[in-house]
């Protein structure tokens, strides 16, 4: 019996390790502003590109294309949170593994 478990807890680590690549390589968009900034941000939390239309670049108003950029980039890794919770959470049965995210 105890081979089993092991054996089930070193498919579960390979399983483990294919999601983190997956996930490093899957992708998600947010954008602000009705498209004004977009960002990519990978399934392990990395901000990949922020792309800013001219017309949100105002000298006269910095402020504003500040808080277009943290509303893109906080919702872009919000989706990537939720796509890693999905992705691992399916693996693991729900389990809540320390270190995993």
């Amino acid at each position: 019996m105890n081979k089993n478990i092991l054996r089930q807890a070193q498919q579960m680590q390979a399983k483990l390790v294919k999601a983190q690549e997956e996930l490093e390589k899957a992708t998600v968009e947010a954008s602000s502003g009705g498209g004004a900034v977009t960002v990519v941000v990978s399934g392990q939390q990395q901000l990949r590109s922020i792309k800013i239309s001219s017309e949100a670049v105002d000298p006269d108003d910095i402020e504003m294309l500040e808080d277009l950029i943290l509303t893109a980039v906080n919702e872009g890794m919000e989706k990537a949170k939720e796509l890693a919770a999905s992705e691992m959470g399916a693996i693991t049965g729900g389990l809540n593994i320390p270190g995993l995210l």
